[in-house]
């Protein structure tokens, strides 16, 4: 069904790889609307409790496809039947959708991340990268301008001086200082990686559907309200949650 990405389910989770190997997962439009559609799968299996967003071979994504980015920068389609790159589901749809989306999403970063291979995972829930993986937000560097909502996102995980930073000098870091500063929760060695993501998605599946995605809707609240508004919020979800647990 597709052809730059593996989806596959297994004890109420769904993972969701890139498959460009041999190209360390680069971007391309393509893969983007691949994943616009896996992540629509995930959302309407009710079997389906938790998601985990992964990449194939060495890379988690090392960025843009260059050749694909020179092609539609010249003007062209670098894909047959592919949306122009800016224009598709992928960057203007999907960060909002993975912010309300009732299912967590565990993003397990299995090597470089460089790009929107940074971006993309911004959106996700959790966050685990493998020890020793290369991360960079190196728009900067290609003279374009990080996207999929990371100029609100990055700020509130790592602190607006960070955020400047890391965008402003493009440098790559590896992924233990991403988890000092908060960009990622954990780092675990790359044996173990994809373990880690299943144990902390089995957790989650453990826990009702319903729990978890009002938990989710409280915790985005609350991230930007006053703590008079977040209790408000919380006391209503709470009631909604008792609602929907009588069903």
């Amino acid at each position: 069904m597709y052809e730059n990405i593996l989806y596959e389910t297994s004890d109420r989770i769904a993972t969701i790889t890139l498959n460009r190997p041999d190209k360390l997962n680069a971007y391309t439009t393509q893969m983007g609307d691949e994943v616009v559609d896996a992540f629509a799968r995930v959302r309407a299996d009710d079997e389906v409790r938790v998601a985990i967003l992964t990449g194939a071979g060495r890379g988690f994504c090392a960025g843009v496809d260059l050749e694909h980015l020179k092609a539609h920068q010249a003007g062209g389609n670098a894909l047959a039947g592919s949306p122009k790159l800016g224009e598709e589901d992928f960057l203007k749809k999907l960060p909002l959708d993975l912010l309300e989306f009732e299912k967590p999403v565990i993003a397990a970063i299995n090597g470089h991340a460089i790009g929107v291979g940074v971006t993309m995972v911004l959106p996700c829930d959790v966050r685990i990268a493998s020890a020793g993986a290369k991360i960079g937000i190196t728009f900067a560097k290609l003279g374009i301008l990080p996207g999929l909502g990371s100029t609100h996102l990055l700020p509130r995980l790592i602190g607006q001086a960070k955020a400047l930073e890391l965008v402003l000098t493009a440098r790559v870091f590896r992924a233990e200082e991403a988890a000092e500063i908060g960009l990622v929760n954990k780092v675990v060695p790359a044996e173990e990686l994809m373990q880690a993501a299943r144990d902390m998605a089995l957790q989650m599946a453990e826990i009702a559907p319903e729990v978890l995605a009002h938990a989710k809707r409280a915790i985005h609240f609350g991230a930007g309200a006053t703590m008079r508004e977040a209790m408000e919020n919380e006391r209503a979800q709470s009631v909604e949650l008792r609602g929907a647990t009588r069903k």
